[in-house]
């Protein structure tokens, strides 16, 4: 017989299940922990007595009902039933937590969640909701384990993420944009969560700027953009509808809005006219609801909506695509991060992390609206302005959908390309191609000479092939092409990140 403790949640003013009185069995080796808000739950003898009475009391009560001897209100019958589900998301021992994107949380990570339990073996895996909006808790059975263990997901805002890991209540935390430096700051204790270990990007998405699907406009630049969430621009712009736009926007709190802030607003406040929402979903439906309106969303939460090309200076109007989001070609791209303790002290967090790293993770990632690392070929149509040497290699050549991207003035690469170097030579060997057919391109940004970018583009796409050669694999061509071919603006810090650039592509 499996030992275990006995405990009741005193957290009342937080901990629904606290005011139900209700007593959670814990095994004993666990965290003596309530399952729900996660407090120190309060030790209890074991009393015989008053469990049969409640058994006693329970039965008595259903066959009454069932007998029709009782006349009694609908609210008075809705409290049994929400307590019986309190107590059965209570009774459930609590393997993971995880906090803050909504963007994430919404779907993604209660899916990634049940693979991951599932994975491990566990059978009946299911997700139900919290007593919060916006969270969750994925249930299941693990093998050799006769309780049944939970993952708990709180998605309020990728703010809330870090919040939550200085506080402890959480033991990832999940962001639709990278933390910022008071952020990682205030975690320092946990370990610098700029590193690898800390740091983990788990997928890839696009804002999508989204209009209604009867809107005639097609494209805008950012600074049009802009203008129209500012305020500047009451009405429509060239080639869309006469009439007043109506702007609808994430809230303070979302990940989503601090990117589209700092890629589009370019410090300027949003217009207060805006309607603010902390639901995804319930933003696209607004939007899509009204021939007037205007927002901008992660890409699985489109639906019914029409999202717009988006171009600025010097670049031409790309859409949203799973290619041009791979690839960080797209303006408004951004990555899905989950940050870590350095040294986490729940073992399961690393494993967790692992698996949605993991191929199998990242079809998960791909399966819920969102773009995978895994990588695939793709034909690209090659702008005009392109370089004619870069014309004539890629003819007969697919373009891999990623790039490899670098630290400014540096040949260090970022935290993604480190482990998208072994997800390239995976997808290569097991097409059988061989080194003879990889052609790697260098791009810089303008800052700097012509002279200059093109030998630091160059060193880029050599020390790509380094890493290569490394692994066995020797590439055909290795080019450099300066500050030409931007995919972003060379006038902001993160257009110019974009434009430093490695390309691979494959010969046919």
């Amino acid at each position: 017989m499996v030992k275990a403790r006995q405990g009741r949640c005193i957290n009342l003013k937080k901990c629904p299940v606290s005011r139900e009185n209700e007593i959670h069995t814990v095994p004993e080796g666990s965290d003596f922990l309530c399952p729900v808000c996660g407090q120190e739950l309060e030790e209890v003898a074991t009393k015989a007595q008053p469990r049969t009475m409640r058994s006693i009391l329970a039965a008595a009560a259903v066959l009454l009902l069932l007998l029709g001897g009782l006349a009694v209100s609908k609210n008075w019958i809705k409290l049994p039933l929400r307590v019986s589900a309190a107590k059965s998301v209570a009774q459930k021992n609590v393997l993971l937590r995880l906090s803050g994107s909504n963007t994430i949380g919404e779907t993604l990570m209660p899916a990634m969640a049940e693979a991951f339990l599932k994975s491990r073996g566990a059978t009946g895996v299911h997700t139900v909701d919290g007593d919060e909006p916006q969270e969750k808790t994925v249930i299941g059975t693990l093998p050799g384990d006769g309780f049944t263990s939970s993952i708990r997901i709180a998605a309020h805002g990728s703010a809330t993420a870090f919040t939550s890991l200085a506080d402890g209540s959480c033991d990832i935390g999940m962001a639709s944009r990278r933390i910022k430096p008071d952020e990682a700051s205030k975690l320092s204790s946990l370990g610098d969560m700029l590193a690898p270990a800390s740091e983990h990007i788990v997928g890839l998405d696009g804002i999508a700027v989204i209009v209604n699907s009867s809107n005639p406009l097609n494209e805008l630049s950012k600074d049009d953009i802009m203008r129209i969430f500012t305020g500047e621009s009451a009405n429509w712009l060239k080639g869309g509808t006469t009439q007043a736009v109506k702007i609808y926007a994430r809230d303070d709190k979302s990940g989503t809005y601090d990117t589209f802030k700092s890629l589009v607003l370019a410090g300027k406040p949003l217009a207060s006219s805006a309607q603010r929402f902390e639901n995804s979903d319930q933003l696209s439906d607004a939007v899509a609801h009204d021939p007037n309106g205007i927002g901008f969303i992660g890409l699985p939460f489109v639906h019914s909506a029409k999202p717009l090309a988006v171009s600025e200076k010097g670049t031409r109007a790309l859409l949203p695509t799973r290619l041009t989001v791979a690839t960080e070609d797209y303006s408004l791209s951004r990555r899905l991060y989950l940050y870590t303790p350095t040294a986490p002290a729940n073992q399961l967090t690393r494993l967790f992390i692992d698996f949605a790293l993991s191929k199998q993770g990242q079809d998960v990632v791909a399966e819920n609206g969102f773009v995978t690392q895994n990588i695939a070929t793709e034909s690209q149509t090659v702008s005009d302005k392109a370089p004619a040497e870069y014309k004539k290699l890629t003819q007969s050549a697919e373009r891999l959908s990623l790039d490899f991207r670098f630290q400014a003035g540096q040949s260090m690469q970022d935290n993604k390309a480190q482990v998208d170097m072994d997800r390239v030579v995976s997808l290569i060997s097991d097409q059988g191609a061989t080194g003879g057919k990889i052609l790697l391109f260098g791009f810089a940004d303008s800052v700097g000479t012509s002279a200059a970018n093109k030998a630091l583009s160059l060193n880029r796409a050599r020390i790509i092939e380094n890493q290569l050669i490394q692994r066995g694999l020797k590439p055909a061509v290795v080019q450099g092409f300066g500050s030409e071919l931007p995919v972003a603006s060379n006038e902001t810090a993160d257009g110019r990140e974009k434009n430093r650039r490695v390309e691979i592509w494959i010969q046919n």
